[in-house]
């Protein structure tokens, strides 16, 4: 649909959308050392060689899928001998028999990803004032993110406009804790000091003529403005920085007797621009804007031009932060967040370039050329990664077989650009149970190139039920979280990590707090990634960024990854143990509860995707707690329905009477959203006026009622066609 408007050029074997030809050869090219006629030879050889293996793999997941659905069948009304399926999974191919031990190879990482924890963004590229707030989240305020959350209790001073000097306080009270659990002093606290100064390279705490240091002398790194009246301190803790930063005239230092005004925090160490589960990007029109902001960030020259209560401001990358060593030179630390790409994974064509047969490309190939040479005018400059790599992160990957042709796809991208091989360094989303299964063998097929592993509790639970579809009705969502299979997956995840040698050499992910304005509970529970050994964690905002970035000072990661090493293993056995329900008797209350649940979280996030192409935001749930959600929350919601359905846990039609119910809440929660308009998305169209006309609510009820034949559970291929359609009937 989208492809039929295109207009085409045919170059050698392929048929490439004149709009991204331009952008490739005018823009993306540009002050690269690769001709056109170099890039187009290269990557029109390279398509028609991997092509025909992507679609040869996803034809294995097709043939895997009916053979286990078949195995279930034959062996209904059993109980699952672990053994048996074990031995079953073996022969079939989808388990592969453990290698000898080893340890990572991978070269040439930064230390952002090697030895500075912290917190990781993951923001929609489609979005360039998303994409800069970002990358420039690498140093967030502290003050600020206090005073505008609820980590500071509400007063009624603080609920209006106006500055309340009492939550002000209270802020500067954080802010000092702060400073004494983590940098303590020798002879008083921090909460009574009046200035601070340099002597001879040694930082000085003052309390009136009292002088004293810090008890560990090494944590100070340096400072800005005049030794004996310095404008900013930096400090150091678990290879985290902060600035104390000095301004007697800033109104936030009225309150300070050592006029301090702010605490600045090296917050989001790293981020994952994405093109993947939290863009709506469906033809060669929203691919270019992806591609074309990821080249301003490479480039550097990203810009964002917005209004805001009648004012116009301009957005662009933060430059490093320049100090002055304790030895007196002058030195910079990096002033943006280290920036990794999120490709698509292996499953979706695109309409933007047809191959010679007249098939689309496979997108992730699509995205791993042109995303790497955008990363070409960095390598020459090095103002992201100072070391000269390019950072992949590959989600969707099903076992060893996926995640060495993703090998494949970067070497032959290497080849055609003229990079060292191993320039393109890749992160393994562990999200499919294929591959949670064999993950030590498919960091084996990446060695030389891993730099990062994680896991995502949402995709990977529909994978679980996808896959075991016919096993019988599975647990409710909520009880997932604490079923066998989740914690084995969870703790073998950073197993397999230790044990292949990531610690120090690359990031350990856990995934993403959902809730942005509950930050609160997010102070209190995320220390639980870290615990489990993590030294990167999913945040949704630059401000939660700054708050998850105390829990890095608190626990060092690299010893608890040690203590960790010292643990029993995660079991497969564990990790197999397929979730259904032992004899459910659960009542039409809770079931039409739970169905609601995923119902009303479903069609929150499908309508904004097919009218507006917004592939992440803060979608209100049933009790309207606003979740920053992507498309993995349509994945487990839309095949835990089917599942249910499936099994007569629940009818269709009473699905149906549900998602008409619950079609008018999320009416009702959009209608009056200002996003709508505030964004240039035009008004919201209601899906309870018309249920018949309404694509999105189709879309929404396809996803379920179809959800058992979508490929791996994926809501990609219903998500595209209608958008498209819905596009097609905007224009």
């Amino acid at each position: 649909m989208g492809a039929m408007k295109e207009k085409y050029t045919k170059i050698n074997n392929l048929s490439v959308s004149n709009k991204l030809l331009d952008f490739i050869n005018t823009e993306l090219l540009k002050d690269t050392n690769i001709s056109s006629e170099k890039f187009w030879t290269g990557f029109d050889k390279a398509i028609h060689e991997l092509a025909p293996k992507n679609k040869e793999l996803l034809k294995i997941r097709e043939d895997l899928q009916k053979k286990i659905d078949n195995w279930h069948i034959a062996n209904k009304g059993n109980e699952t001998n672990l053994e048996e399926y074990k031995k079953f999974l073996k022969e079939i191919g989808y388990l592969k028999e453990l290698g000898p031990d080893f340890k990572i190879q991978t070269n040439n990482v930064d230390e952002e990803i090697t030895s500075i924890a912290g917190p990781q963004l993951v923001v929609p590229i489609l979005n360039e004032r998303y994409a800069l707030n970002a990358a420039n989240a690498r140093w967030m305020s502290l003050y600020d993110s206090l005073y505008g959350t609820d980590i500071i209790e509400q007063s009624e001073d603080s609920a209006s406009q106006r500055y309340d000097p009492l939550r002000g306080e209270m802020v500067i009270k954080y802010g000092r804790d702060f400073l004494v659990k983590y940098f303590p002093l020798e002879n008083f606290e921090w909460h009574n000091i009046t200035s601070l100064k340099i002597n001879n390279g040694s930082l000085t705490i003052l309390k009136g003529s009292a002088e004293t240091s810090l008890k560990n002398k090494d944590k100070f790194i340096g400072h800005r403005g005049e030794a004996n009246d310095p404008s900013a301190i930096i400090l150091k803790n678990n290879n985290l920085h902060i600035e104390i930063i000095i301004d007697p005239n800033a109104f936030s230092a009225q309150q300070d007797p050592a006029k301090i005004s702010d605490i600045i925090v090296e917050a989001a160490v790293s981020t994952i621009c994405d093109n993947e589960d939290s863009v709506a990007a469906v033809d060669a029109d929203d691919k270019i804007i992806c591609y074309r902001n990821w080249l301003g960030l490479m480039k550097g020259d990203l810009k964002s031009t917005f209004e805001k209560n009648g004012k116009t401001y301009e957005r662009k990358l933060n430059p490093d932060r320049s100090y002055v060593s304790k030895d007196g030179k002058g030195l910079k630390l990096h002033g943006r967040s280290l920036l990794l790409i999120r490709n698509v994974g292996h499953l979706m064509t695109n309409s933007a370039i047809t191959l010679k047969d007249g098939s689309e490309i496979p997108e992730g190939i699509m995205d791993a050329f042109i995303t790497s040479v955008a990363c070409l005018h960095d390598i020459k400059k090095k103002s992201n990664s100072r070391s000269g790599s390019i950072y992949i992160v590959k989600p969707k990957m099903h076992g060893p077989d996926e995640t060495s042709f993703t090998d494949l796809i970067f070497t032959k991208v290497e080849e055609v650009l003229g990079l060292e091989k191993y320039t393109c360094k890749i992160g393994i989303m562990d999200e499919e149970r294929r591959t949670s299964s064999n993950l030590k063998e498919c960091i084996r097929t990446l060695q030389n190139r891993v730099f990062f592993i994680n896991t995502g509790f949402l995709d990977r639970t529909g994978d679980e039920m996808h896959t075991s579809m016919e096993a019988g009705p599975m647990i409710k969502k909520g009880d997932m979280k604490s079923s066998k299979w989740i914690n084995a997956y969870e703790n073998n995840n950073v197993d397999i990590g230790l044990q292949c040698g990531l610690s120090g050499r690359a990031q350990i992910g856990k995934g993403m707090w959902a809730m942005p304005d509950k930050m609160n509970e997010m102070m209190q529970q995320k220390t639980g990634h870290l615990n489990a050994g993590a030294n990167c964690a999913w945040v949704p905002s630059p401000t939660a960024a700054a708050l998850h970035a105390l829990h890095y000072h608190e626990i060092n990661i690299f010893e608890k990854q040690k203590e960790i090493q010292k643990r029993e293993s995660a079991k497969l056995d564990d990790l197999l143990t397929i979730p259904v329900a032992d004899r459910p008797n659960w009542s039409m209350e809770e079931i039409n509860s739970e169905i609601s649940n995923s119902a009303q979280t479903l069609l929150g996030y499908v309508v904004r995707w097919i009218d507006h192409g917004v592939g992440c935001s803060k979608v209100p749930d049933i009790n309207n707690v606003g979740l920053m959600e992507d498309r993995a929350t349509l994945r487990i919601s839309s095949q835990h329905i089917a599942n249910w359905i499936h099994h007569d846990i629940c009818t269709k039609s009473q699905v149906m009477e549900v998602m008409k119910k619950m079609a008018k809440i999320v009416d009702d929660q959009n209608k009056n959203d200002g996003a709508y308009t505030r964004s240039g998305r035009g008004s919201y169209e209601m899906m309870s006026e018309n249920f018949e006309q309404s694509i999105a609510f189709k879309t929404a009820c396809d996803l379920i009622f179809k959800g058992k034949e979508q490929p791996s559970g994926y809501t990609e291929p219903l998500l595209h066609q209608n958008r498209l359609l819905k596009k097609s009937s905007q224009n």
